[in-house]
């Protein structure tokens, strides 16, 4: 793509994270955009849901890796403060449920860590988990650095010197429950320290060990939650967006993108009401399996991709109820005791768990706006098997291995008794005033995610890097995508890296500059020019040490002066 004249002009489909963040960076560089929503709100999976003075929210719930928000932002010309966005910090991070009536709290206040991993794995065991995050600590940087700050378009750019040399030192040839089995020796423990990658969709046996990164940004940085609810952050990217220039077009399903005439270059897209608009550029936020699928030609790549592992779905509860549960914190984890074959069932089989693992959020824990006074609204992400083909999710079928009306139920019933059993809480059911649910069969055609897959595709190692779909189409011109299934992957804080390296990319091939180059990367940055913090390196041998070595060097100068080395005579000796 050459320069042209006029104000360039993009149409970004999908209004999800990557898709507001991407359209306010590209009207910042002077695009003209407008983003064509097909729901009636914007923000995709990270939405609310609203019942009688209720708010859950839809998907997302705790945010973490804080300074990529402040990037976006700051790279806008505005903050989070600004925005009127205030983050709360979720103190714990979580509680931990087992079988046997234990619990652990994970904190990013090290003396509670001390104690609660001593509890369990000894004295020794503390000095394994400093190391266990010296190694997660590792893998956050070098993927920060090398992962989500770069593109990565063919398997040339893994042949990066700066990534190559890193590449061992992320472990991506190991799983994540491997490497904490190197750490810590008890079974509870290495559940403890492993249950997050569901949150990349994937079992902690088969997920690779770099993303211990998630443990260790929710210990050294805490999790986050944004008064209001998650959306708020969405809400904010859309507002600066529309100073900047962004039409929101809510409402507006896309049926085709249009092409040039030999099918090699994006020229704008076809809504399903039929009208069509034009663009210089067309970005994807929507899907990226159900885009290549549904709204591109046929091709091999499209049937290719359908057929790439998928990560994990969900039976999501929301749930008014009339009284506070005290025993909840605002985030609870209840582990499987099957744990392996929990995670089996789901990855491997397609099903819900005899006994799953679960998370509870409750947003009125920490935000009192998100129920009534002296209410609680509760979360219940439960995770489960994606769907099979197209005809599953529709409840009882002769022809289905999956049966969610049932699977829904049964949900419900272990969630119940589970929290009930292990908290000590009483008649949870009876505290219910509306139940609201999202199935894999709603995720798919509410968000038109493919196989109801809430995470996009999975996250192994030859789904990520290159390996993973690009974010410019490899044949059709003027075509890019940004979200969850597109490099770098899935996240809300990994689509908002995604969506300034896709910006770029534009703006590369339109030959414009960036506005944001040169900035820090939202981490913060201190005073230049203070003494007191000037960076300085420890000298390589200490004052004793040097004073040591001139006084051994002294002693030698005087031993050879006092005699004559002859060298060793015919005996074999030294003679002075």
């Amino acid at each position: 793509m050459g320069p042209s004249t006029g104000q360039k002009t993009a149409i970004i489909v999908g209004a999800g994270v990557g898709g507001v963040a991407t359209a306010a960076r590209l009207a910042k560089a002077g695009f003209k955009v407008t983003v064509l929503e097909k729901n009636g709100f914007t923000g995709g999976r990270c939405s609310l849901i609203h019942y009688d003075g209720y708010r859950f929210d839809q998907g997302p719930s705790l945010l973490l890796l804080p300074h990529l928000f402040r990037e976006a932002f700051h790279d806008l010309d505005t903050s989070l403060d600004a925005e009127g966005v205030h983050l709360m910090k979720c103190e714990p991070n979580y509680n931990l449920w087992f079988g046997d009536g234990e619990s652990f709290e994970l904190s990013t206040d090290v003396a509670r860590m001390k104690q609660e991993v001593e509890k369990w794995e000894g004295k020794d065991g503390f000095s394994r988990y400093l190391n266990f995050l010296r190694e997660a600590h590792e893998h956050y940087e070098l993927s920060v650095t090398h992962v989500l700050r770069k593109n990565f378009t063919s398997i040339l750019s893994m042949a990066r010197p700066s990534f190559l040399r890193h590449l061992l030192a992320l472990h991506p040839f190991e799983s994540i429950y491997s490497r904490a089995s190197k750490y810590f020796w008890t079974e509870r423990l290495r559940r403890v320290f492993t249950f997050g990658s569901m949150y990349m969709g994937m079992s902690p046996f088969d997920a690779p060990g770099t993303y211990s990164l998630l443990q260790y940004t929710e210990l050294a940085e805490g999790i986050w939650y944004p008064k209001g609810g998650f959306h708020s952050v969405i809400a904010a990217l859309v507002r600066v967006g529309e100073r900047l220039g962004v039409t929101y077009r809510l409402s507006s399903p896309v049926s085709a993108i249009l092409l040039s005439l030999d099918k090699r270059t994006a020229k704008g897209v076809t809504l399903a009401s039929g009208e069509t608009l034009t663009a210089d550029v067309v970005l994807v936020n929507a899907d990226l399996v159900y885009a290549y699928n549904n709204l591109l030609p046929h091709s091999s790549r499209a049937v290719s991709l359908k057929s790439r592992q998928a990560s994990c779905s969900s039976i999501s509860f929301y749930w008014a109820m009339d009284r506070q549960i005290p025993e909840l914190s605002t985030h609870n984890i209840f582990l499987a005791d099957e744990y392996r074959e929990s995670f089996d069932d789901i990855f491997k089989k397609q099903l819900i768990p005899r006994q799953p693992s679960f998370y509870v959020n409750v947003p009125s824990r920490i935000d009192p706006t998100a129920a009534p006074e002296g209410k609680d609204a509760i979360v219940v992400l439960v995770p489960v098997g994606h769907l099979l083909d197209e005809t599953e999710g529709r409840g009882l079928d002769v022809h289905s291995k999956q049966d969610w009306d049932a699977m829904v139920r049964k949900a419900r019933e272990t969630v119940f008794t589970m929290i009930e059993s292990r908290t000590g809480t009483r008649d949870l059911q009876g505290a219910l005033v509306k139940e609201i649910v999202n199935t894999p069969q709603s995720w798919k055609e509410v968000f038109n995610l493919d196989k109801g897959a809430i995470l996009g595709l999975s996250h192994s190692f030859f789904n990520v890097l290159c390996f993973r779909p690009g974010t410019k189409h490899p044949s059709i011109d003027r075509l890019h995508f940004v979200g969850a299934s597109t490099h770098p992957g899935t996240g809300v804080p990994i689509c908002l890296a995604g969506s300034k390296i896709v910006a770029e990319q534009v703006l590369e091939g339109f030959g414009m500059e960036k506005p944001w180059a040169g900035r820090t990367d939202g981490r913060g940055s201190k005073e230049e020019g203070r003494e007191l913090d000037r960076m300085q390196t420890s000298p390589l041998l200490s004052h004793f040490h040097l004073g040591l070595l001139l006084v051994l060097g002294l002693t030698i100068v005087l031993v050879y002066q006092r005699g004559r080395v002859e060298g060793p005579g015919w005996e074999g000796v030294w003679r002075y």
